[in-house]
């Protein structure tokens, strides 16, 4: 798989560093059941079909970039600066 990076350009897939889903998570307050703090800590969705991640390009410029793909065609769909979605939800 090759991803865009919004400042150098297509790169391979190896030079970026797989975070997770780029959605915000909602923390459970500090008093939350163990049963709760298990959730949080240990479940997250694995959809099939589009989904934005999010990645480190640590071989490259150091940028944090959203990726939405499609997980059953393997389908790069869009590449984005998270800074940038960052201050436009702001």
């Amino acid at each position: 798989m090759r991803l865009t990076c919004p400042h150098c350009g297509e790169r391979d897939l190896r030079e970026f560093y797989y975070q997770g889903d780029a959605v915000a998570l909602n923390r459970p307050d500090p008093d939350a059941t163990d049963v709760e703090w298990d959730d949080y800590v240990h479940n997250r969705d694995n959809p099939a079909g589009e989904t934005r991640d999010l990645w480190y390009h640590e071989g490259g410029c150091g940028a944090w970039i959203v990726v939405t793909r499609n997980t059953v065609t393997h389908d790069v769909l869009c590449t984005e600066l998270a800074s940038d979605l960052k201050e436009a939800s702001a």
